[in-house]
Formats: C-alpha cells, sequence, structure tokens
C-alpha cells in the first residue's frame, strides 16, 4: 500500500481574502513521486511537472495537485466532503499504484488545443450567450479548459459534435 495514513488541513485561499472558500491540503506520510506518472496517465492530467514531480487534474470541477508529500484540492466543501475526498484519493491512489504494470505512464503533459482550430467549429457570431465578448475570447478559454462545447448554444449538433471530437483528441470536451 502506497498511502496508508495522511493528515489534512482546509487551508483559506491567501488570493481570495474575501472568500469563505478553502482548500484541502493531504499532507502524506512518505513520497509518492513514483506513482505521479500513474496519475497524469489515468486522470488525464493537463499539467505535469517532472522536477520536483507533480501533476494536476479536475476532478468533478475541483483542481487536484499532486506532489510528492501533498495534495491540494480547491474548495472541497466542508470538512466532511473534505475527509470523503482525502479516502476517495488514498484508495484511488492506492489502486492505480497496485495496477501500475497494466498502465503506461506519461512523463509529459498533453499538447493543447489551438485557438483558432477552435475558433473554426464556433458559430463566429459573438453574440455573448456564452458570457464572453467574442469567439475568440469563448475559443481561448475552451482552450484552457475553462470553458466547454456546452458553453455555446448557438452551435449546432454538428459543429458540437465536431469540437468535442477535436477537444477529445487532448483530453478536453
Amino acid at each position: 500500500m502506497l498511502i496508508s495514513t495522511y493528515t489534512t488541513e482546509l487551508v483559506r485561499l491567501s488570493c481570495g481574502s474575501q472568500s469563505d472558500s478553502k482548500d484541502l491540503v493531504i499532507y502524506l506520510e512518505r513520497d509518492i513521486s513514483e506513482v505521479i506518472p500513474y496519475l497524469n496517465t489515468v486522470f488525464e492530467g493537463f499539467q505535469y511537472t517532472k522536477e520536483p514531480r507533480s501533476v494536476s487534474f479536475r476532478l468533478n470541477g475541483k483542481l487536484v495537485v499532486v506532489h510528492p508529500r501533498k495534495i491540494c484540492v480547491s474548495a472541497p466543501g466542508d470538512r466532511v466532503d473534505a475527509q470523503n475526498i482525502s479516502e476517495w484519493l488514498r484508495e484511488k491512489i492506492n489502486d492505480i499504484w497496485e495496477r501500475k504494470d497494466q498502465i503506461q505512464p506519461r512523463f509529459e503533459n498533453p499538447s493543447s488545443p489551438k485557438v483558432l482550430e477552435i475558433l473554426r467549429f464556433l458559430p463566429k457570431t459573438n453574440c455573448g450567450l456564452c458570457g464572453e465578448k467574442t469567439c475568440t475570447v469563448f475559443a481561448a478559454k475552451v482552450s484552457k479548459g475553462d470553458r466547454g462545447p456546452r458553453d455555446c448554444t448557438p452551435l449546432t449538433a454538428e459543429q458540437r459534435e465536431k469540437l468535442v471530437k477535436y477537444l477529445g483528441r487532448f483530453n478536453f470536451g
């Protein structure tokens, strides 16, 4: 078993002093560097760092960053939610470690979707229904994973399908 015990702490975000939001920090009993490339594969990480090793991915809308000796989760909710997330991650990481022989580790970031390619699939009306001023701004946010095909209501079913297929090559969508 890679992770058997850990401690947790809810920490107020330093950049949002007016916010009541807190981050969850899970402190690990031992270094889990070796499993991080496997987590990058399984969780389809969007940011992988080789030195020091870390991976970032989204989990149910929350940002998760795994470091060798700690895991950070954005705005986990209350203490019960934080404990449930901590335990789920512990179990999942241990399971991935046990199955590592069946998983191809990934030691790099996936390539990113291109703004101009995304723009090709959009209606280019700058209607603002998505909440952005232009389709180009919307495409830029899609390329970062902050927005998705469902956020553009004027897309036809065919356009949406093509955009989803394109983004799927990058583990987006």
